[in-house]
């Protein structure tokens, strides 16, 4: 009878873990209900790793946060998960939640606008190091789900700060901020070109006011970078510049989609 009830206790106790399971899984399901699918992510983000976007022509991921930084999609444009940087993975999503928590209803913020000010001196000096990324939600599950639709980030808090092209935040058809998007895996310049014709093609780009000088690309990167005296880094005239990674990828900026 010992024996009985204590498998009977097992049994029940594997149910409400997999319950849980179930009910987190449909709790991540509505909290993405607004956001992007695995393939429609996929598919923005492989159109627009095949145009000119001033890098190396690398594959790359892309991952999607909601507005409270819960990973909704991760996807790769390789044939395999080894086709990309392994490194970007967790990058990609670092950026989206750094464009996502950084970004507000009326001010758009991308991770490329907060490089100079995080910068000795800057107004957002140390910045990059106020949120470590979640390291249990990073490589947590089978690496060999990495990149689809069960990929192991999927509804988890990814956390994290990059300064760096990349990320940006996602405003839906009523301009509601709904989260953001990070690319990662080639220049850091190309990466912005990338994320900005993805979120194009996503049709998540009704911006607010944001920095960049330009009204029509509110969020756009900014290559206002320049040496001067006294300084052993450049300094940015606007106090939201990033260094710039090649001739094509800085004329690409200013021909990138304009805002909805």
């Amino acid at each position: 009878m010992k024996r009985t009830a204590v498998f009977t206790k097992t049994l029940l106790l594997v149910g409400l873990a997999c319950a849980a399971v179930w009910a987190d899984d449909d709790d991540a399901r509505a909290a993405c209900k607004d956001l992007p699918s695995h393939s429609a992510l996929k598919a923005a983000l492989i159109s627009a790793r095949a145009q000119a976007n001033g890098g190396f022509n690398l594959d790359m991921w892309a991952t999607v946060v909601n507005r409270d930084g819960v990973v909704c999609s991760v996807a790769f444009t390789g044939s395999n998960r080894g086709g990309q940087w392994p490194g970007s993975r967790v990058i990609s999503a670092q950026k989206a939640n750094t464009a996502n928590a950084f970004s507000l209803p009326g001010l758009v913020l991308s991770t490329a606008n907060l490089y100079s000010a995080v910068q000795p001196g800057g107004s957002l000096f140390g910045l990059q190091h106020s949120s470590p990324v979640s390291t249990d939600v990073a490589y947590r599950g089978n690496p060999q789900n990495n990149g689809q639709g069960n990929d192991g980030m999927v509804g988890g808090r990814i956390g994290g700060v990059n300064v760096f092209g990349g990320g940006l935040a996602l405003y839906n058809s009523s301009h509601v901020l709904v989260g953001a998007v990070g690319v990662s895996g080639d220049s850091s310049c190309a990466d912005h070109n990338i994320a900005w014709r993805t979120r194009h093609t996503l049709q998540l780009d009704y911006l607010p006011g944001g920095v960049s000088g330009d009204p029509a690309r509110p969020d756009n990167i900014v290559y206002d970078i320049a040496t001067l005296a006294g300084h052993s880094t450049g300094v940015s005239a606007g106090g939201w510049g990033h260094p710039a990674c090649s001739p094509a990828a800085t004329a690409i900026a200013p021909t990138l989609p304009m805002k909805r």
